[in-house]
C-alpha cells in the first residue's frame, strides 16, 4: 500500500490538515514518513527586472523553514510517528517530485485551500493540481474551507 508517505508542509492551516490525515494514513499502513518544506530562491530585484542572489537573506529564510517543518515533525512525534524532514530550494512542485523519485514515495500528501474568488484562483494557481499532472505517485489532497 502506502510504504512510503511524503508530505509537502508549510505549516499553513492546510498543511497542518495534510499532516493530520498523513498521520492517520502512515498508523494505518505503517509507513515511513518524510516532510519537505519547499521555499523558492530568493532574489532581492535591483530594478529593470534584474535580481540579485542574497545569501544573507536566503539563510535567514531557510532557517525560519526548518523551524515550520521542525514543527510537523514534533506533532508526529507527539502522535508516536518517526518522520524525517528536508528544506527543498526551487520551484514548488520541481522540488516535490524530484524529491518523491529520490526516496521512492508511494503517495503524496499536501493541503490545498479553496480561494474565494476567481481572480485569486487565476492568480495564484493551484500547486495541488499542478503537482497530480506531474507525480510519480499517487497524490492525497487534504482540504480546507
Amino acid at each position: 500500500m502506502y510504504k512510503r508517505i511524503l508530505l509537502a508542509y508549510d505549516g499553513s492551516l492546510s498543511g497542518q490538515k495534510a499532516l493530520l490525515d498523513c498521520q492517520d494514513l502512515a498508523q494505518w499502513a505503517q509507513s515511513d514518513l518524510t516532510l519537505v518544506a519547499v521555499m523558492p530562491l530568493n532574489m532581492d530585484v535591483m530594478g529593470m527586472g534584474v535580481g540579485v542572489y542574497d545569501p544573507y537573506l536566503m539563510e535567514r529564510d531557510k532557517a525560519a523553514m526548518k523551524d515550520v517543518l521542525n514543527d510537523g515533525i514534533a506533532r508526529l512525534a507527539a502522535a508516536g510517528h518517526s518522520a524525517t524532514g528536508e528544506v527543498l530550494v526551487g520551484e514548488t512542485v520541481d522540488e516535490i517530485t524530484k524529491y518523491a523519485r529520490k526516496i521512492a514515495a508511494d503517495l503524496i500528501v499536501v493541503g490545498h485551500k479553496h480561494l474565494d474568488s476567481w481572480a485569486a484562483r487565476w492568480w495564484r494557481g493551484s500547486i495541488s493540481k499542478t503537482l497530480i499532472e506531474h507525480s510519480p505517485c499517487s497524490v492525497l489532497v487534504a482540504i480546507t474551507q
